[in-house]
Parts: structure tokens; sequence; C-alpha cells
């Protein structure tokens, strides 16, 4: 146990060095082959999905990504053992999603992956017990963070400096016009103080990531963290299936679409996931918006510790972080680090022909990556979290701190990206 502590580092800096390695190991030529899961009928499933050929190329797949959760594992100080039960199940699921996605049919209705692999996730989740050490042993963000940092690989970065600046002042306004929406319903509701800063922190800025940033900040109760949580993963699902339909029916041109979907959707896999679902344009902006969000929780959780401190909430138990400015660098999601780098690698400094080369696989694995991550948000996700007795009244402020957000972001969509 002592080792593995000493081994730990912090999740975000795991990401950018696996994210970095699997980039690395493509250039350098170790490219894997893209399974085939398009299929029409049952004679096509058996000849090419489930042929031999195939099986093989899902199962070297699944050495290699298996290998490098393994490592996040031992980097972040979790538990390796549970990482080699738990893995196999989960990549299993996700790949009988995949074979789903795959059908002519479900293609038509345009659905992606990430879908499938949710509602397989949840469907076990929620009908099946299953064990404490089984969703503790999950790694849903390291799945998705591994993932964003390979999407990076498809993004030029004079698209993240055009639409950065924009992102950011979308994230600006956003963030504090919700955020003080949300602490005003609130206190109007007589919701603790503890829920307040957590709800107000993850409908406005990043969701999971900002709720437990915020906790962090002032040292909150892990109960109410992960009943928080419960509520943005779950809101997350039919906001990410329903925007892009919504966006298509009102005929929203692609970038506004995503800077609405950046904007709105709390969970960075989701945002990936909706945008996925709406066009390549759509994908990048929402992306762009969505870590522009990211950059601004560094700076949330200094303020919000700041007021947290002065403010004596904790009944004059000074249990809170001191801010310093050291708090900024702790709380910035060091993830946009290893997808801005990837990026720059991309634009800058590979030939045509390289990326052209590795293009094929690196979209694969990052679509493998993110697939993973939903298979094990739905496993981890519970409904009954949200019907609790004492759960309604902070449901209900989320639920509508999030409507007057998906309303003003829509506004701000349109003014700046229109």
């Amino acid at each position: 146990m002592s080792v593995q502590k000493k081994l730990s580092l912090h999740e975000d800096w795991v990401v950018v060095i696996l994210g970095g390695l699997i980039v690395l190991l493509s250039v350098a030529g170790l490219l894997l082959a893209v399974p085939s899961f398009g299929w029409e009928n049952a004679e096509e499933l058996t000849s090419k999905v489930l042929s031999s050929k195939n099986l093989q190329i899902i199962g070297i797949q699944f050495l290699f990504v298996g290998i490098i959760a393994a490592l996040g594992a031992v980097l972040t100080g979790r538990s390796l053992l549970g990482t080699l039960k738990t893995f196999p199940i989960v990549y299993i699921l996700t790949i009988i999603a995949l074979i789903l996605t795959g059908n002519s049919q479900v293609k038509a209705l345009n659905l992606e992956a990430v879908i499938f692999s949710l509602a397989i996730g949840l469907l076990i989740g929620n009908f099946l017990k299953l064990p404490v050490w089984f969703k503790e042993a999950l790694s849903t963000e390291l799945f998705v963070k591994i993932g964003l940092v390979l999407l990076g690989t498809g993004v030029i970065f004079s698209d993240i400096l055009k639409a950065g600046g924009l992102g950011l002042m979308q994230a600006l306004i956003v963030v504090l016009s919700v955020w003080y929406f949300a602490f005003w319903l609130c206190k109007k509701m007589k919701i603790d103080s503890e829920l307040t800063m957590m709800i107000s922190s993850a409908v406005s800025i990043c969701g999971v990531s900002a709720a437990i940033a915020t906790s962090g900040a002032i040292k909150g109760d892990s109960k109410k963290l992960s009943y928080v949580i419960s509520m943005v993963l779950i809101t997350a699902i039919p906001m990410m299936i329903f925007m892009p339909y919504i966006a298509h029916y009102f005929n929203f041109p692609q970038q506004v679409t995503g800077a609405w979907l950046g904007g709105s959707i709390d969970t960075t896999g989701a945002v990936v996931a909706s945008g996925s679902l709406v066009g390549e344009e759509a994908l990048k902006i929402s992306t762009i918006v969505k870590f522009s969000q990211n950059v601004l929780l560094g700076i949330a959780a200094f303020a919000i510790s700041v007021y947290w401190t002065y403010t004596n909430h904790l009944a004059g138990q000074d249990k809170a972080e001191k801010p310093t400015l050291k708090v900024i660098w702790e709380r910035f999601p060091k993830f946009v680090i290893g997808f801005v780098g990837a990026s720059l690698l991309f634009s800058f400094f590979l030939s045509s022909e390289t990326i052209v080369e590795v293009k094929g696989s690196l979209k694969n694995l990052q679509g493998l990556w993110f697939a993973l991550a939903f298979t094990s948000i739905g496993l981890e996700t519970n409904f009954k979290d949200l019907f609790g007795k004492n759960s309604k009244r902070p449901l209900y402020a989320f639920l509508i701190a999030q409507g007057f957000n998906m309303i003003i972001t829509l506004i701000i969509a349109f003014l700046l990206f229109g």
C-alpha cells in the first residue's frame, strides 16, 4: 500500500502521460488495426464482425488499452487488482455496444456508440446489485480524459485560437450569470450552504470536475458531493441525446449548436458525445467551449475558497482551504495541457503524410476510450439516488438552474457564434 502511495500522481497528469504515450507510440509506427463493426444482417454479423480475424484485432486492441488502463491505476495509486478485474468486463460490454451501433438500421438513426454503452451500463448498474469494490475500481474520468487528449490530434491549433477567444467570452458570461442564478435559487429554496455551492458550480462550470473542486475548496461532505455528481450524470443523459435533435429541428448552425452544447452540458464526455451527433464542426466548437469553461475552474475554486473562508460558513471552524494562488494551479484541469499539446504536435510538427497514416488508428482509440468511459458511467450511476426523501429540493433547484443555463447559453451562442 505504501508503494502505491509513493507512485500516486494527480489523475490529470497521468492522463497527459498516458495520452502522450499513445500518440508517440502511434507516430513511432505502433498502429493498431481498426476493428470492423458494420453489419446489416446475421450473416454479415457472423462473417465480418465475429470472424476470427476481426476478433483477433479486437483482442490485440484489448491488450493495448488494458495495459494503458493498468498503468493508469498504478500511477494514480488505485487498486491494480481492481482494475484487472473490472476492465475486461467494461471492455466486453463496450464491444457489445459497438457491435449494436454497427448495425445499418441503427446507423440510419444516427445513434452513437456512447449512447449504447451508456444504456448497457445503466441497465446492469440499476437492475443488478454490483459490489462496492467494483464501482470503486471503475476509472471513468481517466478514460474520458485520455479520449480528450487524443481528440486534440484532430483539432487544428488555429481553430482553438480562433474559437477560444469567443469560447472564453461565452464561458465568462455563462459561468457568472448561471452561477449567481443557481446560488440565488438554492438560497430561496433553503438548501444548505454546502449543497448550494456544489450545485451552483456544477451547473455553471463543468459538472463533475467543478463539484469535486468546490467540495475540495470548502471541505464539503462526501455524501453531498456524491449526490450532486449523480444529478449531473443523470441529467446529462437526456441533454446529451435530445439537444442535438432540438438543434437539428430548428436548423441551428453547427457552430451555434456546438457552442450551446459545450456551454450547457455539464460533463465533458457528454459534450463530446453530443457534439459528435451533430457533426465535425459542432464537435470541435463544443469541445473548445467546454475547455474554455474548464480553464475557469481554478479561478472559480480560488474565489469559492475566499468566499467560504471569510464568510465563516463552517460555524467558526476554519476547515476550508486557505485561499492562495497555489489553489488556482491545483484546481486547473491539467488534461487540457495534453489536449493542446497534441493539437500543437499535429498542427505544426508532423508532416501531412504522417498525420494521414496515424489518423485512423488514433480516431478509433479516441472513440473507444469515450465508449469505455460511458459504459463505466452507466455502471456507477444509480437512479435511486435521485428519489430519496431528502433529495427533492436540491433536484428541483438543479433542474431549474439547468433550464436557465440552457436558455442563457443558447442566446449567447447565437450572439457570439451565429
